[in-house]
């Protein structure tokens, strides 16, 4: 558990300081541990809520918000993913989706970095029902899995040019937030496991600290673009792990 709760931590650190919880990687990283399979995306969950509450706070407190442009896509995803916390899918299933998952996210991510440090941003205005149909799409996918959906919608947001960078990191956190309390709430209709989160308190206790570092860091430190990069390669070694030992 004492290494576990390292990675997390880094995890953490790294995601939180782009404005992520890193529910994708906290998947993969129970997954290879070995963590019992029905357990891990209500834990996951549970990480993504306490690390992006804290960067949720202090963006909107900054000011850097945009509610308008959030409030559709979470039209559509809480639902969603309420519906797809719901859902049983096997194991097998489960780790091909995840690699999926890690595997396009981490390229969206590295292909897109540059996008947090352009500041001639031309905003469009997005489309109300389709911005419910694309939270829709996110929210099943995040409950089903169990990951924040954060991680999607912002490459998305900025290859729509939807909104200023800095707004559309809020704009992730938030939906990541909301959407993982959704996806929880979904997940435990299907087991009785409050009890047992209480074994993992040093893996929240590790993702709160980080996520608190990891806010630092991006408020104070690096830039939005380096931590940017930092994150999609983290993210691209861990679907290669993943990968591994799926297919190996």
């Amino acid at each position: 558990m004492i290494i576990l709760s390292i990675l997390f931590f880094i995890t953490a650190i790294l995601y939180s300081s782009v404005g992520f919880g890193g529910g994708s990687t906290y998947l993969a990283l129970l997954l290879i541990w070995n963590i019992p399979y029905y357990i891990f995306p209500v834990i996951a969950l549970f990480c993504n809520i306490i690390v992006v509450t804290g960067n949720s706070i202090n963006y909107v407190k900054a000011g850097n918000h945009n509610f308008k442009l959030l409030i559709p896509f979470l039209i559509g995803s809480i639902p969603s993913a309420f519906i797809g916390g719901t859902l049983i899918i096997e194991k097998e299933i489960f780790e091909i989706l995840l690699f999926l998952v890690l595997s396009f996210a981490g390229l969206l991510l590295l292909i897109n970095n540059k996008s947090y440090e352009d500041k001639q941003i031309v905003i469009k205005e997005l489309n109300y029902f389709i911005s419910i149909l694309i939270g829709s799409v996110l929210g099943l996918i995040s409950g089903l899995i169990g990951i924040g959906g954060g991680i999607f919608l912002s490459p998305i947001l900025f290859l729509l040019k939807a909104d200023k960078p800095k707004n559309i990191v809020t704009t992730a956190s938030l939906f990541i937030l909301i959407n993982s309390i959704s996806g929880v709430i979904g997940q435990l209709t299907k087991e009785n496991v409050i009890n047992e989160l209480i074994s993992y308190l040093p893996l929240f206790l590790a993702v709160f600290i980080g996520g608190l570092i990891g806010n630092y860091l991006n408020l104070k430190i690096f830039s939005n673009r380096t931590l940017a990069l930092i994150t999609s390669i983290l993210v691209i070694l861990v679907a290669f792990r993943m990968g591994y030992k799926i297919f190996i």
